[in-house]
């Protein structure tokens, strides 16, 4: 699980909305139990059929933060009428090879994709979430802090995937 997911989550357990979050690389679910997730899904390739055990329908809307190389998968998991945020490139997979809709897109499932930045987001959409935070509503989940002098063991340790949650980094 990326730390990506940290305050999306956070901004689903505000809104009062079932959450479920595939990760993988702690023990099954540890990484997404600590931030209140409510069904939290080893992903081994095949989060659609786990999804769809809990959700028979699948879900209404999924955000793919890995990439392109799971896309499939996700849209699998989605309902009909469902959408798929497409934003993220962690797996390093940038493209669909032989991209042909019709074989592609599940019937009825919508795909979109964002990749900009926070400025583009509506001022309201962004204050409501700093507001959030600054009100102890969507808490930032802070993994460690490190002086600079340890600077090599934060990047160690977020290259190995083994934070669960923000590595902060002290510059006094």
């Amino acid at each position: 699980m990326t730390n990506a997911w940290f305050p999306l989550i956070s901004g689903i357990e505000a809104a009062g909305t079932v959450d479920l979050a595939p990760g993988g690389e702690f023990a099954p679910g540890q990484q997404v139990v600590v931030v209140g997730v409510d069904h939290p899904i080893v992903d081994d390739g095949n989060v659609a059929e786990k999804v769809r055990a809990i959700l028979p329908d699948g879900v209404h809307t999924a955000l793919e933060l890995v990439g392109t190389n799971v896309l499939p998968d996700t849209l699998k998991a989605t309902a009909v009428r469902g959408t798929v945020c497409f934003t993220g490139m962690l797996s390093d997979t940038w493209t669909i090879p032989d991209f042909y809709p019709m074989d592609y897109l599940p019937n009825g499932v919508r795909l979109t994709a964002y990749g900009g930045e926070s400025s583009d987001l509506p001022a309201e959409t962004f204050q409501r979430y700093v507001d959030l935070v600054a009100a102890g509503k969507l808490p930032i989940r802070i993994d460690r802090v490190f002086t600079m002098d340890e600077i090599g063991e934060a990047h160690r340790i977020m290259q190995d995937g083994k934070a669960v949650g923000k590595l902060v980094v002290q510059v006094e």
